[in-house]
């Protein structure tokens, strides 16, 4: 074997001396610097035990609900979507507040979809409600079949919401899935690339299945990245298999596309926009953003959080510069808006930046946050630019999840949770300030300036 060059060997001392160190002294590796383990074979089998992400048994009944997950739709309503190999299941779904006592009934619709050679099952979508708040229903999909349960969103702060980005079917999925499993949280966002199928459609059943055990339990709220296009030109459009399965509450907010819509929650409005659709200024999208922007009542919800699948700033050499066309159309009208923060995804690592607007830090600009990194095959975005611009706080190539805690109108606690950690262990912690409790907005020139941005045709 042949000698190994002298700088390897001296690369090689001093990374071995400084991990050294940081054993010696206690001091945990957190950043950059940090070099994620090689995971452990029996933690990872057991993990994935917890989250079985094969097909159901082929002997369950045809009839039995399969995928099911939730989502808010529209003001107290819930909508329930799962899939059933049976056509002849009706879309009903019976519920009420105690255990196997069903006291209301809504009936819904259904779909279905052929991509290439496969078939879908009969994908049901119905809408619940009027539900009370902070409060546990259970269910049943189809008339038949097991008993899930779930748990409305609370009416008022405080709220604790889960992030997280690029899931996709990993083991690293798994160890993801099973640290917010642990969490208390009240909804989900996820901010694009979830199945990772690409064109092999039955990824999306075994995906499915592997989110249900939490997706049937708590809203899932998820906007489209890049992996969800699956378009071949002159054989099949894009986002067919999202769309029919993971029906989001655009009708509702009054959007023409699945691919971006908004809601509200307890005290804040959330808005998800479409990285992979028309969104310069003459586009629906960018006519739509403005519309809702102009509604919001920071008074009734002072939180405004936007998600969307590129990210505008990232540090990462991965996927440079994608997110500037969209930035330079839309960011014009969030800075206008005061949005709070901005969370994306695509990057595969995690990284905050401070309060920035322009691509400098600006202290009524929105918090940027990338948290592409929930477990997807491709594996982790190791390679950062340096020197760090200027806005950038922290970033480091983990896989993990994040927490918003809003604790009231003017104080939020964002986390973030790399795997290799127990659950509770927080390797960023930072709060954050509502720019409602600020003085960016005020009552002024500088108030109706922005508000004629939004105003504007």
């Amino acid at each position: 074997m042949a000698p190994l060059p002298r700088f390897l060997i001296l690369l090689l001392a001093v990374t071995s001396s400084a991990f050294a160190a940081a054993a010696a002294t206690g001091a945990p590796v957190v950043g950059e610097d940090y070099v994620r383990p090689p995971p452990a074979r029996c933690h990872r089998k057991a993990l994935l035990s917890l989250f079985p992400w094969s097909k159901k048994e082929e002997s369950a009944a045809a009839s039995d609900p399969q995928q099911v997950h939730i989502s808010l739709a529209g003001e107290k309503h819930m909508r329930i979507t799962w899939v059933t190999n049976d056509n002849s299941v009706p879309s009903v779904v019976d519920y009420g507040t105690k255990e196997s006592t069903y006291t209301m009934k809504s009936q819904g619709e259904s779909t279905s979809y052929s991509y290439l050679l496969y078939s879908s099952g009969k994908i049901h979508h119905v809408v619940i409600g009027p539900l009370e708040d902070n409060t546990i229903y259970y269910y049943r999909c189809g008339g038949q079949g097991p008993e899930f349960q779930f748990k409305t969103p609370p009416s008022q702060f405080p709220l604790s919401l889960a992030v997280v980005g690029d899931l996709g079917q990993t083991s690293w999925t798994t160890s993801t899935l099973n640290h917010i499993k642990q969490c208390e949280h009240d909804m989900l966002l996820l901010p694009g690339d979830l199945s990772y199928a690409d064109y092999m459609q039955h990824l999306w059943d075994s995906f499915g299945t592997l989110v249900e055990p939490l997706a049937s339990n708590r809203p899932w709220m998820v906007t489209e990245g890049n992996h969800e296009k699956e378009h071949i030109p002159f054989f099949e459009s894009g986002f067919q298999s999202y769309n029919a399965r993971w029906k989001m509450p655009y009708e509702e907010s009054g959007s023409r596309s699945n691919l971006y819509y908004s809601f509200e929650v307890a005290g804040a409005h959330i808005i998800m926009l479409g990285s992979y659709t028309d969104y310069d200024d003459s586009s629906d999208q960018y006519a739509w953003l403005k519309a809702d922007l102009v509604k919001v009542d920071r008074k009734r919800t002072p939180w405004l959080i936007v998600l969307l699948h590129v990210p505008w700033y990232n540090s990462n050499w991965a996927h440079q510069g994608e997110g500037d066309s969209m930035m330079a159309s839309m960011e014009p009208l969030l800075y206008a808006a005061h949005v709070d923060m901005v969370i994306a995804g695509h990057v595969h690592a995690y990284e905050r930046a401070e309060r920035v607007y322009n691509s400098r830090p600006d202290p009524c600009g929105a918090v940027h946050i990338t948290i592409g990194d929930g477990g997807n095959r491709e594996g982790l975005a190791r390679r950062y630019r340096n020197p760090k611009p200027a806005w950038s706080v922290f970033r480091e190539a983990s896989f993990g999840h994040g927490e918003l805690k809003i604790v009231n109108s003017t104080h939020a606690h964002w986390t973030w949770h790399r795997n290799d950690d127990e659950e509770p262990v927080r390797t960023d912690d930072v709060w954050i300030n509502s720019l409602a409790g600020s003085g960016c907005i005020q009552e002024g020139s500088r108030d109706r300036e922005s508000r004629k941005i939004l105003m504007s045709p």
